[in-house]
């Protein structure tokens, strides 16, 4: 039976990714339109466990859409990994009156919601990750604004790479997951990308690749590797000692997190957390507002925890196909 919620509270957790400003803003407004009260909780469960919670009205989110990062701040709390942590979390949100959460961040922020759902909070997830890799949904809040940053920054690098015939290596980031990398790899018209999913450590086959480009006459190579893969410094001295060719890495790191979101991340992250605080009005708990086959769907958290996301195997051919 769905449990009636009064009171709920939102925070962001883990990683912070540009468009958390334009899904916390639409849960205040969607539940106060919904007639429910909200707080908000600075610091991700961190700040839950220290009560640092702090009442919300619509004003509290006005001109935040256009900002990175996120007004509730964010952070990793190892001491909510424990049972101790979650108890202590579940009493908290009693002790102020929180009948429900809607918490944004990655796959370890929706372990801990579904922790606080089994004791009795309420609680919606909502994929906040420029990484891209959380299996039940098609989109993560930053993951655009993350890629376009990304690209843009590599443009840079190619032009002076032209410039002195070099070959460079840019890493960008994605944990273990390498969308951000393959799909640079397609926007920037990248030589090569290495993909956590798909590199097989073989670095000979990646400087034959290099030389025959050099041969066939091309004055440059970008090669994209993703920082699931990493130590791009390491690699580009070993490229520069076996092909002759200077060879300088780039990497972009937290960079990527931060700037003003793009009108997709606005408008997904808007949609995502308007439809987290509408699942919380109607009782329901333990979900993951997701975006699948074009629809804005949810899924049990811990349905969504056991799924399992790959690269596509043939937008992986395509770009091995267009590259020459």
């Amino acid at each position: 039976m769905a449990k009636a919620v009064k009171t709920i509270g939102v925070l962001t957790s883990g990683g912070d990714a540009p468009g958390m400003n334009a899904a916390i803003r639409a849960v205040v407004r969607t539940a106060i339109h919904q007639g429910l009260k909200v707080k908000g909780i600075m610091r991700g469960y961190a700040g839950l466990l220290s009560e640092e919670i702090v009442d919300m009205d619509s004003t509290s989110v006005s001109d935040i859409m256009h900002r990175g990062g996120t007004i509730l701040y964010t952070a990793r709390c190892m001491e909510f990994t424990t049972p101790e942590g979650q108890e202590q979390g579940a009493e908290i949100c009693r002790k102020h009156g929180i009948d429900g959460i809607v918490v944004i961040g990655g796959d370890g922020s929706f372990r801990g919601a579904g922790k606080l759902a089994a004791l009795g909070v309420n609680t919606i997830g909502v994929p906040g990750t420029i990484d891209l890799d959380i299996a039940c949904s098609e989109y993560t809040i930053g993951f655009d604004t993350a890629v376009n940053t990304a690209m843009e920054a590599i443009d840079k690098v190619r032009d002076t790479s032209t410039s002195h015939e070099r070959c460079s290596i840019i890493e960008v980031m994605g944990r273990n997951a390498g969308f951000i990398a393959l799909w640079c790899g397609f926007a920037n018209g990248a030589e090569d990308v290495l993909l956590p999913e798909r590199y097989d450590g073989n670095e000979q086959a990646l400087i034959n690749r290099i030389i025959d480009n050099r041969k066939r006459g091309k004055k440059h190579n970008i090669i994209i590797n993703a920082e699931g893969i990493g130590h791009s410094t390491s690699m580009a001295r070993r490229i520069e000692a076996a092909t002759g060719i200077e060879t300088r890495a780039t990497i972009l790191g937290y960079m990527q997190r931060g700037g003003t979101p793009t009108c997709k991340d606005r408008v997904y992250a808007s949609i995502m957390g308007a439809k987290a605080a509408m699942l919380l009005a109607e009782g329901k708990s333990n979900r993951v507002v997701a975006y699948k086959n074009g629809a804005y769907v949810d899924f049990d958290i811990q349905e969504a925890l056991s799924m399992k996301k790959d690269i596509p195997e043939d937008q992986y051919e395509i770009f091995k196909m267009l590259v020459r």
